[in-house]
């Protein structure tokens, strides 16, 4: 079965389900929903990025719209 089939059949499911089982499911998932689109940096990490802001903002390094940065990736613009 497909990710597309399964997240369709959840749906269904969860739209009639009753409240205690929609809740029991809340509970196994709540780390992950609430996690989602959060990270934190190592200090190694971060050290990184303050020294290569501290070279971009004294013009040791150059910037790159989104564009720009949309073609690099695609290989449609050497940097």
């Amino acid at each position: 079965m497909t990710t597309t089939a399964i997240r369709k059949k959840l749906l269904n499911y969860l739209a009639d389900a009753d409240d205690a089982k929609v809740k029991a499911i809340y509970t196994l998932l709540e780390r992950d929903i609430q996690e989602e689109g959060h990270f934190e940096l190592t200090d190694e990490q971060f050290q990184i990025l303050e020294k290569e802001r501290e070279m971009h903002f004294n013009g040791q390094t150059k910037s790159y719209t989104r564009q720009q940065a949309d073609q690099i990736i695609r290989g449609q613009l050497n940097f």
